[in-house]
């Protein structure tokens, strides 16, 4: 067993913020890349409506993402804190906990996605001429619900107990698995967006292999106890309390997903569809770098204010705050100033471009402003206050967005769909700054008391 609690205590904030973002950053964009890689294959191998068809069942694998967000950031949140203060025991609890609630929540989900899938795909969105294409990519990316969400969870969690390396070498694993197998299964084997959807859960299922094999292998800090797996409230409570924040936050974005499809589908049909689709994934190539900031801040200062090192918490909120707003302004430049080159890259479909040109634009309108909302997110769930992490992990998406996409479309039509979001951006981050300074100004006074302690 290595002891990796040892470098959030001891190592420098500038060395460990950049060894745990850029070793998160690196999963990460090898896991967004291919989602927006699988895009590409799909549009290139099968078409613009198969583009939409994925597009319609996004909204699920969102949800199951919800629930793997809410469980690992929890859990992550909780082991930090344990580990800060010593008691590996309750971390371990956490980590058997985190695990049974993965496979009940996780099989009821694809259980009842399976049996009810035609009628989801309905209430998602599908047109009569998506529909097909919908259906065959549901029926088989079900089956990896609960591969996914372990894989999801797992990652945060080890990257709590300080091995960010391993939770990015498993993020490689499944990411490149998946962009070598689809165009195996699309192209040669010519099984079109079922091929897709075979690929995602093969790719997944090895992952999960990976990680199961890091934590029976003693390398961890943790280990998975069967006793553990008993369900313990106190220890549910704290993970569900810190999670649910970031799982209303992935579920309202699921929600407005399918809110979206169905008033795009009314506007513009499947193109339409398509052109969200497109979207949604270079939003989240676009977010990653931040949400990789935020991922490398969150043991460090779960760590430093259980071990009441306020002047560590203090110094890596202020890094990360810069780095990631430094990175949402390159994003905003790149993507507002050449969205038609971008568009390209998933297909040359010429209605599918210009309309994703425009939309691209309006969407990506105050990116720059992304950065430090994403950071006081995470500040908040890294000190386990759930109230403050539920307010702002979830103000974008349900307090503004949501009503935006209901009103504005009404006075701009489609472009209303589109402006909804770089006003959701800018208001979202007045509540941001507005929560993040008092609690900032009360880490500063409790270091002052334990300085001034120290002293005497």
């Amino acid at each position: 067993m290595q002891n990796h609690s040892l470098a959030l205590a001891n190592e420098s904030i500038k060395t460990l913020l950049w060894k745990l973002s850029l070793t998160a950053m690196a999963g990460m964009f090898v896991m967004t890349l291919y989602n927006v890689v699988d895009m590409i294959f799909v549009g290139r191998g099968v078409g613009a409506l198969a583009i939409a068809g994925v597009s319609i069942v996004f909204p699920v694998q969102m949800f199951t993402m919800a629930i793997g967000q809410m469980i690992g950031i929890g859990t992550s949140s909780l082991i930090s804190r344990s580990l800060g203060a010593g008691d590996v025991k309750r971390a371990e609890r956490a980590l058997g906990n985190a695990i049974f609630l993965i496979l009940v929540l996780g099989g009821t989900l694809t259980v009842v996605g399976l049996a009810k899938s035609t009628f989801f795909l309905h209430l998602f969105g599908a047109t009569d001429d998506v529909f097909p294409y919908a259906k065959q990519y549901m029926d088989v990316i079900l089956l990896s619900v609960v591969l996914h969400e372990f894989s999801m969870s797992s990652n945060g969690i080890i990257r709590a107990e300080g091995n960010a390396r391993v939770a990015m070498v498993s993020m490689f694993i499944g990411a490149l698995l998946n962009i070598a197998l689809d165009p195996i299964f699309i192209f040669v084997l010519g099984m079109g967006v079922r091929g897709a959807a075979i690929a995602t859960v093969i790719a997944q299922a090895t992952t999960t292999i990976y990680i199961l094999r890091y934590f029976f292998s003693g390398k961890s800090s943790l280990r998975i106890r069967v006793k553990n797996f008993i369900l313990e409230w106190a220890v549910v409570r704290q993970i569900v309390a810190i999670g649910f924040a970031a799982f209303i936050r992935t579920a309202a974005a699921s929600f407005i997903a399918v809110i979206i499809n169905r008033m795009l589908g009314s506007y513009g049909g499947g193109i339409s569809i398509a052109v969200f689709g497109v979207i949604h994934r270079v939003l989240m190539f676009a977010g990653m770098p931040c949400r990789s900031i935020a991922q490398g801040l969150q043991p460090i200062l779960g760590f430093s204010y259980g071990a009441r090192r306020y002047d560590r918490g203090i110094e890596v909120i202020r890094r990360s705050a810069i780095i990631a707003t430094s990175f949402s302004v390159a994003t905003f430049l790149v993507l507002f100033f050449f969205p038609g080159p971008i568009m390209r890259i998933f297909s040359t479909d010429a209605t599918l471009v210009y309309q994703g040109t425009n939309a691209m634009k309006l969407v990506f309108l105050a990116f720059w402003l992304v950065g430090f909302h994403i950071v006081g997110s995470t500040i908040f769930q890294a000190i386990g206050k759930p109230v403050q992490t539920f307010i702002l992990a979830t103000s974008r998406q349900i307090l503004f967005l949501i009503p935006l996409i209901f009103i504005l479309p009404r006075f701009f039509g489609i472009n209303g769909i589109w402006l909804s979001f770089p006003i959701a951006d800018t208001l979202s981050l007045v509540v941001t700054i507005v929560m993040v300074i008092p609690q900032m100004r009360e880490f500063q006074r409790q270091k002052v008391l334990i300085e001034g302690g120290e002293t005497q």
